[in-house]
C-alpha cells in the first residue's frame, strides 16, 4: 500500500482522544512509507492527521471541492492539493488515488464517503481494503448494525467481514496488508441457481 484515503470529520469531536489518535495514524502512516490522501481541510480530526503526516515528513494529498476551498479551510501547507469542481468529483479522485479507504470518527459525510466506497468494493468495482479505526469504541452502532443487516439477510457475510475494524493505526493498516477481496456480489442466490 502505496496511499492511504482517510474519511474523518472536520470537528474535533467530544474528547481529545479523537485528535489524539488521528496523530498516532498519521505517524503510522509515515512508519510505514504510505502517503495520506483525505479531503484537504486544516480543521478537525481531518487536519490533525494531515498535520500528522506532515510534522513526520510525510506525504500528504488533499483533495477539495473549490466551494469549499472558497470558505478557507483549506490546509495550505499540504505536500500537493487537488481543486475539483464538486464532492462528486472529490469522491472519484480521492478513489483513483488510494490503495486502501479508513474511517476515522466523524459524522454524517464520513459515513457518506465510506458506504459510497464500501458499496463500490460490494459491486467489483474496486478490490481495496475498506475499515474502521474504531476509536473510543466510537463505530461499535455501526458494528451493531452491518451485524444485524447480515442477520437478517441484506448484507451477506463474506461482505460483513469485508469491513475491517480495529482500534489502532497499527492494527488496521497489519489488516489491510493481509486483505484479500471476497468475490463479486451477485444477487442470485444458490436456491436460484
Amino acid at each position: 500500500m502505496k496511499r492511504l484515503a482517510v474519511f474523518c470529520g472536520s470537528s474535533n469531536g467530544s474528547s481529545d482522544i479523537y485528535i489524539e489518535a488521528a496523530k498516532k495514524l498519521g505517524k503510522e502512516l509515515v512508519k510505514r512509507n504510505i502517503a495520506l490522501v483525505y479531503g484537504g481541510a486544516s480543521v478537525g480530526v481531518m487536519g490533525a492527521v494531515a498535520d500528522s503526516v506532515l510534522e513526520e515528513g510525510g506525504y500528504v494529498i488533499g483533495v477539495m471541492p473549490s466551494f469549499l476551498d472558497d470558505r478557507e479551510i483549506a490546509h495550505k501547507n499540504l505536500t500537493e492539493l487537488i481543486i475539483v469542481d464538486s464532492m462528486h468529483e472529490r469522491k472519484a479522485k480521492m478513489a483513483d488515488l488510494a490503495d486502501g479507504f479508513l474511517a476515522l470518527p466523524g459524522g454524517p459525510g464520513t459515513l457518506e464517503e465510506f458506504f459510497e466506497i464500501f458499496t463500490w468494493a460490494q459491486l467489483g468495482l474496486h478490490n481495496k481494503p475498506c475499515g474502521l479505526l474504531n476509536i473510543n469504541h466510537y463505530y461499535d452502532p455501526l458494528i451493531t448494525l452491518f451485524n444485524h443487516m447480515s442477520d437478517e439477510q441484506f448484507l451477506h457475510e463474506k461482505y460483513r467481514t469485508m469491513t475491517l475494524v480495529d482500534s489502532e493505526p497499527k492494527g488496521i493498516l497489519d489488516k489491510f496488508n493481509t486483505y484479500e477481496p471476497p468475490t463479486v456480489k451477485t444477487y442470485i442466490t444458490e436456491k436460484q441457481i
